[in-house]
């Protein structure tokens, strides 16, 4: 198994409205993926961090091997989120996979 973490920071530009709607879009596309993606076991976004947090939005995915993580990244649909709904209101990204 491998887990796939991703933690964005949005624009800086971004309205608080502006951020919670990206935030509630950013969560409905990537968990929209589950059963859509193969090798993809488990897909969570969370957008309601702490204070004390600097990021704004993370991913907690897991997918049953490394090729898995590979299909995901070109997928059609995971490639069509991430066009329309993260990249273009994300400042940073951090991503640490890992095999577990």
């Amino acid at each position: 198994m491998v887990k796939h973490v991703i933690l964005w920071t949005l624009k800086d530009s971004l309205s608080d409205e502006e951020k919670k709607s990206v935030k509630a879009g950013i969560k409905e596309g990537l968990e929209g993926l589950a059963g859509q993606i193969p090798g993809l076991t488990d897909i969570h976004v969370y957008t309601n961090g702490l204070a004390s947090s600097n990021a704004d939005v993370m991913l907690d995915s897991t997918f049953t091997d490394e090729d898995s993580l590979k299909g995901y990244a070109v997928h059609p649909k995971h490639v069509a989120v991430a066009d329309g709904k993260v990249r273009p209101y994300t400042a940073t990204r951090t991503c640490l996979d890992y095999e577990i």
